[in-house]
């Protein structure tokens, strides 16, 4: 008996019927049927299925005489399931990596719950993907029942964003009606019957967003079919005492999701829309529990169509009126924020007033927060302030730290009067650059991949990226801080701009010069004896949204084996983004990796770790300083350049082994040679050219010289000529 029956019910999708199919029989976890019903298709996806199943046999191929539609379909395929859980995949939608192995390690953590619900991601025509917006439902631990956590309701009404035990269906006689709408019909009743209902905070599938040909999308009278699927699912709970206390939840519901229908442009024809009006507004009034309250949107069934044009007509006008009045007062600001900042404009430059900001604006990271707190140390005379994007990362400051909000009138104040300006990135084009002032631009570590004017011939990475417009923001710069050789280069060249290059180091690297420990492991809960394996990707600018999955994580922390620990890390862009949906959270949550990707300071994570594993990540430089392992696992080198570029080839010049491929990734540190004498030498061969000025003075130069303007004694000069026309603050007196 196989773990799952996976039905796919199939009409006039052969377009994407192989992508469904490859994305199922492709899985890592195989045990599995896969039931797909050719529902009558009038073009070749009968064809498609008997091609799969002739070479697969998982396939089972169901061939209808005559078109049921999608609800009929599935129930076709049931009878055949022979699987402990059901999976009812949509033939244009496909499963993610890895997902029916984590929708299975999920059942058997929570012991077979009658219902498993996961998440999804909507994946549109044009490339985009967006994360299902209500996936923090899905946190939710153990198992519960409706009544226990009615929030899970909130959920979208959907078949496939679930597995149903196979037990629990036959024994409720659950089964899909005909119709437009069957998904309602079924979820409702099922989710408020089962007892044990437990949550997976992981994408399993893609739910495509065809441009053309989504049912639900056509405008038709078909969609007056709601009506008769809310009205099953009310004579359902009227069969059932002891769901009557969910009527009043219901009804409610029934009405949202109508006037939902109703107010989307491309459901009912215009001329209809009365009629459906009237329908729903009958249905409201003939199902309304006694001494249910009506309010909030649900309120405009209680009355007619005229008056729900009015209103419709009223909010729209309230919107437009509210739009241009956010037009005018943005105006109005502008226009105040101008004059106060001409006003200081006119005030001398403050000679002692710092302005720091890095990651835009997003807190006391990177080289700025080392170069500020070793001002703090060293100058206290200097007065530091940090431009932060809004309240809530203001609040997340150590204890007296000085701040401001961007556009704030007290930002507009420091910084027309600041004399430095210290960034890790461009500052913003409003920000007008005071004769005097002082900029100095740190950069976000040693570049691999191409940036600034390099960018102009690879029109995928630069996509939404205006190159001339961040040039003549970087022609602010006085001074770019230079870690090493190589990037001098590279700053020269990818901004051609006034600066003045000065060879200081990374500041935020002078806490890794000698390889202190800090408290990471201790707070994850991490032994003291385990080897800490940090794995810390990048993004690729081939695929849109940037992340791509390259290797199995909970495969790899199993191939660790005993007595380690695997760390991820992902790329800043990516932490808010579907990617940690895609298996991290949870294997987090069960505690088969540790998740630092919200861990806001780099050098902890790298301190912890005895090992890195990384792809083309400028992390890598960071962590020679260190001086212990690195591994570069480059298994789509050749598409990573080709979409980005790269300054040099990490495979033909590695800080540690290379990985063509997961099978080579596992043995390197199953037979240890991630750590043997190669692995060594080509550290100490990296660390040569890309750790020469990382001394653990970094910060320090910055300050004196370049805030201070005190001569740094040595028997050289720390001088780089460059291009730049301004004196050199580290020049030997």
């Amino acid at each position: 008996m196989p773990r799952f029956s996976v039905i796919v019910p199939c009409f006039k999708v052969q377009g994407f019927l192989r992508e469904c199919l490859d994305s199922v029989l492709g899985q890592s976890f195989g045990d599995f049927e896969l039931i797909a019903v050719d529902d009558c298709s009038p073009d070749g996806s009968g064809a498609i299925l008997d091609e799969y199943a002739e070479r697969d046999p998982r396939v089972r191929v169901l061939h209808l005489p005559e078109n049921v539609g999608l609800g009929r379909a599935r129930n076709a395929g049931m009878p055949h399931a022979t699987g402990d859980y059901l999976f009812f995949l949509d033939s244009d939608d496909t499963l993610t990596p890895g997902a029916l192995r984590a929708v299975a390690d999920r059942l058997a953590e929570a012991e077979d719950p009658d219902v498993l619900v996961f998440d999804y991601a909507r994946t549109y025509w044009w490339g985009g993907t967006r994360r299902n917006v209500l996936a923090h439902l899905l946190t939710r631990e153990g198992t519960f029942s409706a009544s226990e956590y009615p929030e899970i309701l909130d959920l979208l009404m959907v078949v496939w964003n679930k597995v149903y035990r196979r037990d629990f269906v036959t024994a409720g006689g659950f089964e899909f009606p005909p119709g437009y709408y069957e998904d309602t019909p079924w979820t409702f009743p099922v989710l408020l019957s089962a007892r044990r209902i437990a949550a997976l905070d992981r994408i399993c599938l893609n739910y495509r967003q065809r441009r053309q040909g989504n049912i639900l999308s056509t405008t038709s009278r078909k969609h007056f079919d709601i009506h008769d699927q809310y009205e099953r699912v009310f004579a359902f709970v009227a069969e059932r005492p002891e769901l009557a206390d969910w009527r009043p939840y219901l009804h409610r519901k029934m009405g949202e999701h109508c006037l939902d229908i109703l107010a989307k442009p491309d459901r009912l024809p215009p001329a209809d829309k009365a009629e459906f009006f009237r329908r729903t507004a009958e249905m409201f009034r003939r199902h309304r529990p006694e001494g249910a309250e009506v309010d909030g949107e649900v309120a405009v069934l209680t009355g007619s169509w005229t008056g729900y044009r009015i209103k419709r007509q009223a909010a729209r006008a309230g919107r437009e009126a509210a739009r241009r009045a956010e037009r005018a007062r943005r105006a109005a600001a502008a226009r105040a924020r101008a004059g106060w900042t001409a006003l200081h404009a006119h005030r001398p430059l403050d000679p002692r007033l710092v302005v720091y900001s890095a990651s835009s604006h997003r807190g006391l990271l990177g080289d700025p927060a080392a170069i500020y707190l070793k001002a703090r140390e060293i100058a206290p005379q200097l007065r530091g302030v940090w431009v932060v994007r809004d309240a809530e990362t203001a609040a997340q400051l150590p204890p007296g730290v000085e701040h401001v909000i961007v556009g704030s009138r007290r930002y507009l104040e420091v910084t027309a009067r600041a004399k430095f300006f210290v960034n890790d990135v461009n500052w913003p084009g409003t920000l007008a650059k005071r004769p005097g002032s002082v900029h100095i631009h740190t950069h976000q570590g040693t570049p691999l991949k191409y940036v600034g004017a390099d960018l102009l011939d690879k029109p995928g990475a630069r996509l939404g990226f205006d190159v001339p417009q961040m040039l003549r923001r970087a022609d602010r710069w006085d001074y770019s801080l230079v870690a090493n050789p190589h990037s001098e280069l590279v700053w020269e060249r990818a901004y051609p701009c006034h600066f003045t290059s000065v060879r200081t180091g990374s500041p935020r690297n002078d806490v890794l010069v000698d390889g202190g420990a800090g408290d990471f492991r201790e707070r994850h809960g991490i032994p003291a004896d385990h080897t800490v394996v940090l794995y810390a990707p990048t993004r690729r600018d081939y695929r849109r949204g940037g992340h791509v999955d390259r290797i199995d994580l909970a495969r790899f922390a199993a191939d660790l084996g005993e007595g380690h620990t695997l760390v991820v890390r992902l790329h800043p862009s990516l932490a808010n983004g579907p990617a940690r949906g895609m298996g991290l959270a949870e294997l987090a949550r069960r505690g088969i990796v540790v998740d630092a990707t919200d861990e806001p300071h780099l050098a902890d994570v790298l301190l912890a770790a005895d090992a890195l594993v990384t792809d083309y990540s400028s992390v890598m430089f960071d962590y020679a300083v260190l001086d212990r392992p690195i591994v570069v696992h480059a298994d789509d080198w050749p598409a990573f350049t080709a979409s980005r570029g790269a300054y040099l080839d990490i495979t033909a010049e590695p800080p540690g082994h290379v990985s063509a491929s997961y099978r080579e990734l596992a043995w390197l540190f199953a037979s240890g040679a991630w750590r043997d004498e190669e692995s060594a030498r080509l550290r100490a061969d990296f660390r040569s050219r890309f750790c020469a000025y990382e001394d653990g003075r970094a910060a320090e130069r910055v300050v004196r010289a370049l805030l201070l303007g005190e001569p740094l004694p040595g028997p050289e000069p720390v001088r780089i000529p460059g291009q730049a026309s301004a004196p050199d603050a580290l020049t030997s007196a």
